[in-house]
């Protein structure tokens, strides 16, 4: 979806948007829509404790905890945590008619579980990851049958202001989603927190091992962006035979190497993403 097209999305939205939760990514997406022209008289924030920073955008005509009516929802975006779900969503239901299109992004609650609360909505589940504070996240979407052509565009739209967005048709598929990027960020810097004690372990002071450590992960994420190469080839670029990189990816991909040792992570966080999700 071109740029263009999110924003024409967001800056004529029929009716107000609600965001319940403003926390870091509840934040981060509203940042990403006020940037991409959504009016700020048509959005609506819930939050028992607004952060600073959401409070200030009252001046810009952001309505924060409004006592009167707001207005027929054209969206209603859920960023709370899970486990004050039941408690909320009763509560939401007030706000919905059969035109609102309802964006979840609870890690682990399922689209049955919100079809019990918000009857007869338009539900999409998402799965959004944290690199959306700067931009550079991506979100998985999956919708229920009630979410029309419009009413996916729409979600869509609200998604993308914090990155790429991707869309499935299978809801079992989440689990494993999460697992890989809802996740991922943290193996990440796993990566980078590793590669500093390993350079420290080596003889370099801990200052410079982690800031080469930590520019090494950033810079290569980056040309791995901005780069149509699969990663392999990349890696493959770096790596001369017989050199230092071939010796060190030598025990890398080397038996109970990264591969197989990312392969039980993300089965685990899969399982337990089910788990959760009961």
């Amino acid at each position: 979806m071109a740029k263009s097209a999110k924003q024409n999305s967001l800056a004529s939205i029929p009716g107000t948007l609600v965001l319940v939760g403003a926390g870091k990514m509840g934040g981060a997406m509203l940042d990403g829509w006020l940037a991409r022209k959504l009016p700020p008289r048509k959005v609506v924030v819930l939050d028992p404790q607004p952060p600073k920073a959401i409070k200030a955008l009252r001046k810009r005509g952001v309505r924060i905890n409004p006592k009167g009516d707001v207005g027929r929802v054209a969206a209603l975006v859920i960023a709370v945590k899970p486990q004050t779900a039941p408690d909320a969503l009763p509560l939401l239901a007030a706000l919905i008619d059969a035109r609102t299109v309802v964006v979840s992004i609870m890690a682990g609650r399922t689209l049955g579980f919100l079809e019990k609360h918000l009857t007869g909505a338009a539900i999409v589940r998402a799965m959004p990851n944290t690199p959306a504070a700067i931009g550079r996240g991506i979100t998985v979407a999956v919708g229920n049958r009630r979410v029309t052509a419009s009413a996916r565009k729409l979600a869509h739209g609200l998604l993308a202001a914090t990155g790429s967005v991707e869309w499935v048709g299978d809801e079992a598929l989440m689990d494993a989603v999460t697992a890989v990027s809802g996740s991922g960020p943290a193996y990440v810097f796993l990566l980078a927190e590793a590669m500093a004690q390993a350079g420290t372990a080596a003889g370099l002071p801990a200052a410079l091992a982690e800031k080469l450590a930590r520019e090494t992960v950033a810079g290569s994420g980056e040309l791995l962006h901005r780069s149509p190469l699969p990663a392999a080839t990349l890696r493959q670029n770096v790596t001369s035979p017989g050199g230092t990189t071939a010796a060190a990816l030598g025990v890398l991909m080397g038996d109970g190497g990264v591969a197989p040792l990312m392969t039980k992570a993300v089965a685990a966080a899969t399982k337990r993403g089910k788990e959760l999700a009961g």
